[in-house]
């Protein structure tokens, strides 16, 4: 099975842009490396993918254009640890949290990143066995109107042979005025005072939320900001699963046909706008 929509997402500050698949990609100009530590992924991560949130990583492979770094692939823990093992089969898995490119990055530089991201996979953490990973097919605007991300099928999943596995549960998300998702795992975390809850209070209060009271409680905290801050509860129709497997023994479930558009859940993804401008 291959895919079949003819466009490669891109991303810059947080805003998707296409680039015509076309576009082919000088490997003599690229390089493929892993990331040491967070630090440098995390900051890239943040500033240009449309959820502007970093997942708790296991290994992190970036893509280089000289010193500048213009993609990054992160595997990581999943949020739900059971997902790994109800979906592959096996517990020694990880989950592609992330795949960021930048709009400057040729056309068929995902698929040609993703593979070369899978073989140091391979290579660093022998003892995975299996890749999960999510395409939200969720259309997301901003309270302006401003179309954050169109929603998506998981093309360059398919195009790197993705099993098509199914949908993830629906559920209800909460979204900020700049479309952004508020993770659940961050308000479960900050109902509970957990020290790593920073990020989420200070996301709550960048979306205008109001600050927490004196001798407030953070349950009572968090059920007010999201009464009184300017947030949307939408529903959500659950994220399209992909897996592969590493390991010849790891026997995944039968594969379906490929989403092709989001369909009911969205509208069309919008059409090629081209490289930014200086690209």
């Amino acid at each position: 099975m291959t895919a079949q929509l003819p466009l490669c997402q891109r991303w810059s500050h947080r805003r998707d842009l296409f680039r015509d698949p076309s576009e082919r990609i000088r490997p003599e100009e690229y390089a493929v490396d892993v990331l040491p530590d967070d630090r440098r992924a995390k900051a890239f991560v943040v500033e240009h993918h449309y959820a502007g949130s970093y997942p708790a990583a296991r290994l992190r492979i970036g893509l280089f254009l000289g010193r500048t770094l213009a993609g990054v692939a992160v595997f990581s823990v999943p949020a739900q640890r059971a997902a790994i093992p109800h979906w592959t089969g096996t517990a020694d898995g990880v989950e592609l949290g992330r795949f960021v490119l930048l709009d400057e990055v040729p056309g068929n530089g995902e698929s040609w990143f993703l593979a070369r991201a899978f073989k140091a996979l391979r290579r660093e953490l022998p003892e995975v066995r299996a890749v999960l990973s999510y395409s939200d097919p969720l259309p997301r605007q901003a309270d302006d109107g401003r179309l954050v991300t169109p929603g998506h099928v998981g093309v360059i999943y398919q195009a790197h042979n993705g099993r098509h596995l199914g949908r993830a549960e629906a559920r209800e998300i909460v979204i900020d005025r700049d479309g952004r998702t508020v993770g659940r795992r961050g308000l479960s975390k900050l109902r509970l005072g957990e020290r790593s809850s920073g990020g989420t209070y200070r996301h709550l209060l960048s979306a205008g939320a109001p600050e927490r009271r004196t001798g407030e409680g953070w349950p009572a905290y968090v059920d007010r900001a999201l009464l009184e801050g300017p947030f949307r509860r939408v529903r959500h129709p659950g994220n399209l699963v992909y897996a592969w497997a590493l390991d010849p023994t790891v026997s995944l479930p039968a594969a379906l046909p490929y989403p092709r558009r989001p369909g009911a859940d969205g509208p069309a993804i919008p059409e090629w706008r081209g490289p930014s401008p200086g690209a």
